[in-house]
């Protein structure tokens, strides 16, 4: 049964909060929540996405900018200000998680406007399932053109499901005359427990991180597991540059039903 299936017959009551981290003034895209995707701002778009997901009791913004908060309440989402010093989303999240009595907080990356619910079920479901992570997220196989793409990570996963790297570059490096691997595509969606939340935060940043500029290598880094769940039927499409939007616009009018035929003149 695929994670979308199981999402479909009811995986269960939510248990966990979602967070969307939204920052204003994106040093690549300033004002990327804001911007519109077919009309819609982005920020609402996954905001809706987040809503569907079965696992989850409470969805919230976490934002740095009064323009972001308005924009939630036009649309009727909970955002709550957060400090603007936050270097990254994920503390961010942690200033709103020590206020949240959940056991699992879910980082809902800004930047995926396409989000379905059943992607972060099965980054819940991953954590749950598997008692010595103390974070899962979400994988499914790369596109073509993601192998070259730093924008788009890559990982590498062990027998039992969980990570053992996650790069920019394309990995693992396929040696002349080798079977193809698998090559694992990452979206930037984390299930935490919330206590290594507010202790992940705490941790100093390490060589490999710091170099890939990738957040979670942090946790590797440190020793720590974290579980991934092998998706199909969903690709990953994150606006991280202006140009992305168009590439989001495509996918929605390529996934988008037809309308009914258009009746002849008489």
């Amino acid at each position: 049964m695929t994670w979308r299936q199981r999402a479909q017959t009811g995986a269960g009551p939510g248990t966990a909060v979602g967070v969307i981290p939204a920052r204003f003034a994106a040093s690549r895209f300033p004002g990327k929540p804001l911007v519109a995707i077919a009309g819609v701002p982005m920020i609402q778009r996954v905001w809706e996405g987040a809503r569907t997901a079965k696992r989850l009791r409470r969805v919230v913004v976490a934002t740095d900018d009064v323009r972001i908060v308005d924009a939630c309440a036009a649309f009727g989402a909970e955002a709550i200000l957060t400090s603007p010093h936050h270097p990254t989303g994920t503390d961010r999240i942690a200033e709103v998680a020590t206020h949240l009595d959940a056991t699992v907080v879910v980082n809902v990356q800004g930047d995926e406007p396409l989000i379905e619910g059943f992607v972060i079920d099965a980054a819940v479901e991953a954590l749950e399932a598997d008692p010595e992570a103390v974070m899962a997220t979400v994988v499914h196989a790369a596109e073509p053109e993601a192998l070259l793409d730093p924008n788009r990570v890559k990982v590498v996963l062990d027998g039992r499901g969980r990570a053992l790297w996650f790069s920019r570059s394309p990995i693992p490096y396929r040696h002349a005359g080798a079977p193809a691997p698998p090559v694992w595509q990452h979206v930037g969606l984390y299930a935490y427990r919330r206590d290594f939340l507010l202790r992940f935060v705490r941790l100093a940043a390490m060589p490999a991180e710091r170099s890939e500029s990738l957040e979670q290598l942090r946790a590797l880094e440190h020793g720590f597991a974290i579980h991934a769940a092998v998706i199909e039927g969903w690709r990953s499409v994150p606006v991280d540059v202006p140009a992305d939007v168009v590439r989001v616009e495509a996918r929605l009018h390529d996934t988008q039903p037809p309308g009914p035929p258009e009746k002849e003149n008489q």
